[in-house]
């Protein structure tokens, strides 16, 4: 399978925690539809420590995985909110 394009779409999104609303990356997604994955190449600017739990509630919103033989980060649903 082909790998995601590196450098990406340009349009980038805000993510934030659901249950705190804290910020937790700036990313730059393609398309129109929910945000099921986030490629960690696309990362913009990353306010997490560890990419998996919110700094602020500690709140477990992603799994590490390979997609495509990329890293990224799998969502786990209503965890996470984009503007």
């Amino acid at each position: 399978m082909a790998k995601p394009h590196p450098k990406g779409p340009s349009k980038t999104v805000d993510i934030f925690c659901s249950k705190c609303k804290h910020a937790l990356f700036k990313y730059r997604k393609g398309g129109k539809g929910a945000l099921v994955k986030c490629f960690k190449e696309r990362i913009v600017k990353d306010y997490t420590e560890d990419q998996l739990h919110c700094p602020n509630c500690e709140q477990c919103f992603a799994r590490d995985t390979l997609i495509r033989g990329a890293p990224a980060l799998k969502m786990i649903g209503n965890k996470v909110t984009l503007k």
